[in-house]
């Protein structure tokens, strides 16, 4: 489940959904057929389909064996059910279901990033889960984490289901904070500032955190949230990205910029990760995908790393929190058998399987019950911490298909003053002034 983590956390950076441009087609289906598929309210559990049904699963995970084999038992439960994948790139998963939606052929079920449930929902492109969940018994809106629930409702209603996430967690190397005399990780933005500065030794080409500019938004979030502060009011109206609050995280934020390594700056958090391997870099924000990333790729340096949590500002805990949802396509033809699917893959046993569950994996179910579960810290110790902040983990989705332009400027000028060609209030000011014109259109 790598490659969707990365994919997820590079492309949020830059992308805007380009449905716009095709709202009728978005908003134009409503299908139904006799194979169990509808909309309507009723009592009782969703019927299973009277005759064989196919219900296609757009999605970036449709080779991985842990997916296959859930889809295997999925149907053996279900026998006149099939799932099948259309596999498509995490990077090009949003743009192919705009031209599938577009050209009048979406599929039935589709697994989204999470930042994009908001983008669809609001075109009319998804089934509203409401009545669904309603009558499942497998599945319940209260046990989710209720950031993973914010990203997946528009407009008091829940148009998805999150299956998979992470929080962002302060992973550091143990060898070189021994070397430096630290003992244990940073937990204040004091104690962060004094080590990533001990730890950095430009003679040796050692430094003591890493950032990228090109992803300088989504690295700022954790630090503007800890000091109190906001992205949008929460009418989605006015700008508050560029409060006091907003502006001392930002100045810490780019003050990191003089102890990480400058020929990584304009590269990615992915990319990054050889920083870390190496020993260029003691310390790297990353999601828990990082964990696996680390035993798979870099297994000689086992037991020279170790994961804690974000160290904690004026305003406490907090962190961004990323992950893909399960969503139901208003155009598709069989809407009840692939709430079967969906419901399938969200009960408890098989979102713990796809999770901590699977061999390699390192993401987290974004079910409170779940994270709760002794299970996952036996299966994955690693893990602790990252399960432990999801429950202060922020929503950087805001419900408004303005906003991925306006954080697309937010991150060019903090990208701007992480290269010093603007100071972190010019770069907060600036991006407000975008902000506000981009609002008023």
């Amino acid at each position: 489940m790598l490659n969707k983590a990365v994919s997820r956390r590079w492309f949020a950076v830059v992308f805007v959904i380009v449905c716009a441009a095709v709202v009728a087609a978005c908003g134009s289906s409503d299908k139904s057929s006799d194979s169990g598929s509808s909309t309507t309210k009723a009592a009782g559990p969703v019927p299973e389909p009277t005759s064989p049904v196919t219900v296609t699963f757009s999605s970036w995970v449709g080779t991985q064996p842990d997916m296959k084999k859930l889809a295997a038992k999925f149907h053996q439960e279900h026998p006149n059910i099939t799932i099948k994948f259309q596999n498509v790139p995490a990077e090009q998963a949003s743009q192919k279901l705009t031209t599938q939606i577009a050209g009048g052929e979406p599929p039935d079920v589709a697994y989204l990033d999470s930042s994009n449930v908001n983008d669809f929902a609001s075109r009319q492109a998804l089934v509203n889960l409401d009545d669904y969940l309603s009558r499942s018994k497998l599945v319940s809106a209260n046990d989710y984490v209720q950031a993973f629930k914010t990203s997946a409702v528009y407009q008091g209603h829940m148009f998805g289901l999150p299956i998979d996430g992470e929080s962002t967690g302060l992973f550091y190397r143990t060898d070189m904070f021994k070397a430096a005399g630290i003992d244990h990780p940073p937990t204040t933005w004091q104690e962060f500032q004094a080590d990533a500065q001990a730890l950095t030794i430009p003679a040796k080409k050692q430094y003591g955190y890493i950032v990228f500019a090109p992803e300088s938004a989504y690295y700022w979030y954790p630090w503007l949230w800890q000091n109190g502060g906001q992205l949008l009011s929460k009418d989605g109206k006015d700008v508050l990205f560029n409060s006091a609050q907003a502006k001392q995280a930002a100045d810490f934020y780019i003050g990191l910029t003089k102890y990480s390594p400058k020929d990584f700056l304009n590269s990615n958090s992915y990319d990054g990760r050889v920083a870390f391997a190496s020993g260029k870099v003691a310390m790297y924000m990353a999601g828990a995908w990082f964990a696996g990333t680390l035993n798979g790729e870099y297994p000689k340096i086992k037991g020279k790393w170790a994961a804690a949590p974000l160290p904690k500002g004026t305003n406490g805990c907090a962190t961004t929190i990323a992950g893909d949802t399960l969503v139901i396509l208003n155009g598709s033809d069989h809407k009840d058998a692939a709430w079967k699917w969906i419901e399938f893959l969200s009960s408890p046993e098989n979102m713990s399987a796809w999770t901590f569950g699977s061999p390699n994996g390192t993401t987290l179910p974004p079910r409170t019950s779940l994270l709760d579960s002794p299970q996952l810290t036996e299966k994955k110790p690693i893990l602790k911490g990252f399960a432990d902040q999801m429950k202060c983990g922020v929503a950087n989705v805001i419900a408004n298909p303005k906003w991925p332009k306006i954080e697309e400027s937010l991150n060019d000028h903090l990208g701007k003053a992480m290269y010093g060609d603007q100071t972190p209030s010019e770069a907060l000011d600036g991006a407000a002034s975008d902000a506000k014109e981009i609002l008023s259109r």
